[in-house]
């Protein structure tokens, strides 16, 4: 009877998880062809190694490791830490050994988690941390044991070096944050991060960014225009 309530329970779990994929990528037609994403089983595999890691059993994590890249072009260290509903969009990622990957996490074909080199040989926390709800887009390098707040979204080929503040949106080499905050109106699962444009090239995302700025600095002058007519007033009265 236990065993029969945890089956239905990873089932369960297995469906949610599938689910919170469809909802940030339309293309497929059912679940079972979810189950195909290279990402899906590399995650699945790299539960297994990480199983394997955490026993000390390093060959044998090592060994599922190399299976999963061999079939999934995705390399994810057995040592890092991975949250629920974590969804790889097409491959080639890179996860190191000490990184760490909160809830709801979306990488982008590309991506990099690297490590700064240890000094003397020494390993330590040497990779980065991803808040919740992150999304990183392709071609991206997030770099050392640094802190990417909930919420924040990594721009295409941005490298990140440094601390990312929750809801920022970061761009660039060296990456730096620009004026498009992740307010409720653009929080929902935007592709590729880009919060402005519905139809979105990656090609073009600085553009598309450098767009919201415009935006966003052009809502925030109105509305400085409108406080000031507004005390221009009073004063009148």
């Amino acid at each position: 009877m236990l065993g029969a309530q945890k089956g239905e329970a990873m089932i369960d779990t297995l469906i949610a998880y599938l689910d919170s994929i469809k909802t940030r990528d339309p293309a497929p037609r059912s679940r079972w062809e979810i189950l195909l994403y290279p990402g899906v089983l590399a995650l699945g595999l790299h539960r297994i190694a990480h199983w394997f890691f955490a026993a000390e059993l390093f060959f044998l994590a090592r060994f599922v490791n190399h299976v999963s890249r061999f079939f999934t072009a995705i390399d994810i260290h057995p040592g890092a830490r991975i949250g629920r509903n974590f969804f790889i969009d097409h491959g080639f990622v890179v996860i190191g050994e000490t990184a760490e990957i909160g809830d709801d996490v979306t990488i982008y074909q590309g991506s990099t988690l690297g490590g700064t080199n240890p000094t003397g040989g020494v390993g330590g926390k040497r990779h980065p941390t991803i808040g919740d709800g992150v999304i990183i887009s392709l071609g991206a390098a997030v770099l050392g044991p640094i802190y990417v707040g909930a919420g924040a979204r990594i721009g295409a080929n941005a490298v990140v070096t440094k601390d990312v503040p929750e809801g920022a949106t970061m761009i660039g080499i060296p990456a730096r944050s620009t004026l498009v905050e992740v307010k409720p109106a653009t929080q929902d699962f935007v592709p590729y991060g880009t919060p402005c444009s519905e139809r979105f090239d990656p090609a073009t995302q600085q553009f598309e960014i450098l767009k919201c700025e415009l935006e966003t600095l052009q809502k925030k002058l109105a509305a400085l225009e409108n406080e000031r007519a507004s005390d221009q007033g009073k004063k009148s009265a």
